[in-house]
């Protein structure tokens, strides 16, 4: 089903207590960009790759299936039968690394519905999934999954409708095919229909002239936006090799979003894998200080709106 994405009129909180069962919540189970960071310098915020868990109207939604997605499969065996949709925003490896490692995936009365657009190279997501797990990359062949896998090649425009729920789909680069998703819940169950927003938006393009116009679209007036700003710095790749370090100017970028698109809490993802603790902690205060509505993600926080 086609339709425009939603708007948004709540404000977003965080609750850091797991146990709770909110009707919109939002769980981090993998934050890292690139290469998973394992090791006492990145322990507060996490060392996973992304993998970001969405529970909202009866629906388990899953962002990327990074290393995070192993953890997070290790926590849903107590819950089975599984039934989840799982969205890739492109199959960079970081994205797709822990998909071979997702135990529930592999056990017979689980159900995932699984879905991204086509690759550069014209692959479906099915088959980019099944040749990283081919040997001599892994042992275990995507068949040997026992679980109901149902792939889905969406694209760019695409309304992913499930019950009250609908995830939009927004291209936010071209050169790596990385989408961008609005999740918008319309929730009836106290009479007048309210409508409340996430947008998930890794990897857009940006500029010092120009924020993404297709993230600006997508995350308009939303409730909370998990933005990527890890590497809203590539120009500094060449200055890294030449041992100037990082600029902490560009973290700049998501403050710049938030306000251009009227989000009313942005939570910064993907962080550098040469970002430890301590710089983050850092730049999380100074932004902080700026406008509270902005956090860091951490591993094993959740997120509501309420």
């Amino acid at each position: 089903m086609m339709s425009s994405p939603c708007s948004t009129r709540s404000e977003a909180e965080t609750d850091r207590s797991p146990h709770l069962s909110p009707p919109f919540s939002i769980r981090f189970w993998g934050v890292r960009g690139s290469i998973p960071t394992p090791g006492a310098e990145n322990a507060y915020y996490g060392g996973n790759t992304p993998c970001v868990e969405i529970n909202v109207a009866g629906q388990r939604i899953i962002f990327d299936g990074g290393t995070g997605l192993r953890v997070l499969g290790k926590n849903l065996l107590q819950e089975m039968p599984i039934q989840a949709h799982l969205f890739f925003t492109h199959t960079y490896w970081d994205r797709i690394q822990g998909f071979p490692f997702f135990i529930p995936a592999f056990l017979e009365g689980n159900q995932f519905d699984v879905y991204s657009s086509f690759g550069l190279n014209g692959a479906s997501i099915k088959q980019r999934l099944s040749d990283q797990m081919l040997r001599p990359n892994f042992p275990a062949p995507l068949q040997e999954m026992r679980s109901q896998l149902t792939f889905h090649d969406i694209c760019p425009g695409s309304v992913v409708t499930l019950g009250d729920v609908t995830i939009a789909a927004t291209i936010l680069n071209r050169a790596s095919g990385a989408l961008g998703y609005r999740v918008c819940w319309r929730d009836s169950s106290q009479g007048e229909p309210y409508e409340r927003t996430l947008v998930y938006a890794i990897d857009a393009e940006w500029n010092n002239a120009q924020i993404c116009p297709n993230l600006l679209s997508l995350a308009h007036q939303t409730d909370v936006l998990i933005y990527d700003t890890a590497y809203g710095d590539h120009l500094y790749y060449p200055m890294r090799a030449a041992g100037t370090g990082c600029q902490p100017e560009v973290w700049q970028v998501g403050m710049q979003v938030a306000i251009a698109s009227q989000a009313k809490q942005i939570i910064m993802f993907h962080h550098d894998p040469d970002h430890g603790d301590a710089l983050l902690q850092q730049v999380e205060q100074d932004l902080q200080n700026q406008s509270p509505s902005l956090k860091f993600a951490r591993e094993g926080t959740t997120i509501t709106i309420p």
